[in-house]
């Protein structure tokens, strides 16, 4: 006698609803080594998340559901699940456009490296913020409050009733706006010290025209740029977990 594995269709509606919104946010959510892990490992995540959030699932199917309908239903639900993830991305992009300004202006861009997250070549200096976004994303626990978020957005908007409104497009871009400011803000320093240095070689060279300043340049300014970034290493903290902080508020208020 051969049994039958039978789904309610309510409960397939909700997993694959709770799917498309974690898959969305996953595309984007700063994991380090995500990217570039196997399809399968990022497949499994996937699936684990969608059903760790089972108690939530929907309980009742819409009305008239149709094959354009649920189609429209997984557009809605990945849509929330990529608004999301770009608003915690941006946390790392934070730290990543800090290291992209002033590891041009030091020098570091001439060399580069495989970046382990993205296969890509990138300077040292913006291999190092990545590797540090990603363990501050863990260490300040920001993957607990993603998490906090996937469960309240199945509160707020129940799978099949969230629509893309103005306001949380105007969250999304103001988010990317305070990830501009906050960069700079991280390489201002680091920048005026390189202009600093910049400016004394410049006087120096002009009072010693025989001296070939040009290969003491790049070693003094790399030298000089982790000095300083050793220095003032640990005041990048407060302002991480300020952005995070902020980014977080602002998705709970978006839900």
């Amino acid at each position: 006698m051969h049994g039958e594995l039978t789904l309610p269709l309510t409960t397939l509606f909700g997993f694959l609803m709770v799917l498309a919104r974690v898959a969305g946010a996953l595309a984007f959510v700063p994991l380090p080594g995500f990217q570039v892990s196997p399809q399968p490992v990022r497949v499994i995540l996937a699936l684990s998340l969608t059903i760790a959030l089972a108690p939530l699932w929907p309980a009742a199917l819409p009305p008239e559901l149709s094959i354009g309908r649920m189609i429209a239903l997984i557009a809605s639900e990945c849509a929330l699940g990529l608004t999301i993830g770009l608003a915690v991305a941006f946390l790392l992009e934070t730290l990543m456009v800090a290291a992209q300004i002033f590891g041009m202006q030091a020098g570091y861009s001439y060399a580069t490296t495989i970046d382990p997250t993205s296969g890509n070549d990138s300077n040292v200096l913006l291999v190092f913020a990545q590797l540090m976004g990603g363990l501050l994303f863990f260490a300040l626990g920001v993957d607990r409050q993603v998490m906090r978020v996937f469960a309240m957005s199945l509160t707020a908007y129940p799978p099949g009733t969230f629509f893309l409104k103005p306001s949380a497009a105007d969250a999304v871009v103001k988010l990317g706006a305070g990830m501009l400011s906050t960069g700079v803000r991280l390489a201002l320093p680091v920048i005026v010290l390189l202009m600093l240095m910049d400016l004394a070689l410049a006087l120096l060279g002009r009072m010693q025209q025989q001296m070939q300043l040009l290969t003491l340049t790049f070693p003094a300014k790399m030298l000089a740029t982790l000095a300083f970034l050793a220095a003032i290493l640990v005041l990048f903290l407060p302002v991480y977990r300020a952005a995070a902080e902020h980014t977080v508020s602002a998705l709970f208020r978006m839900l």
